[in-house]
């Protein structure tokens, strides 16, 4: 991975973040205090997670030029943009009602090549599965 590549995917601010609502809530002084800290905790946990998975499987995923689009890839800004607004779906998708998941789940899923939209289903079903369980503390 090369050091821009290193800097863009750097879970260690999340994961120190994180620690630190761990510690915060520890010795909160209520118990709202303390659920508030811990799903902080979580969501920069996630949030970190999502951004080793970026950088394990950069090389796997497609990259736009400098600059801006060629053949429909997305600028890195808008990349970076679209990662957030994915993360911050995931955090929530326990609320989101079950007919826009489904319906969210059809759309991603038809996001791959042809021939791939079942291996991407199935990495996008394992993937929620996982975050599920995360967040569930099972």
């Amino acid at each position: 991975m090369s050091n821009e590549e290193a800097s863009v995917f750097n879970p260690k601010g999340y994961r120190e973040r994180a620690a630190s609502y761990a510690e915060r809530s520890k010795t909160a002084t209520t118990a709202n205090e303390a659920r508030e800290f811990e799903q902080k905790q979580k969501s920069l946990t996630i949030l970190a997670n999502n951004e080793q998975w970026l950088a394990d499987n950069h090389q796997k995923t497609i990259h736009a030029p400098a600059g801006g689009k060629v053949d429909g890839a997305l600028a890195g800004e808008e990349e970076y943009v679209l990662r957030c607004l994915g993360a911050a779906l995931i955090m929530q998708w326990n609320t989101v009602p079950t007919k826009l998941q489904r319906e969210l789940f059809d759309s991603a899923g038809s996001m791959g090549e042809l021939l791939d939209t079942g291996a991407l289903r199935g990495q996008i079903a394992r993937f929620l599965h996982k975050h599920d369980e995360e967040h569930s503390g099972v």
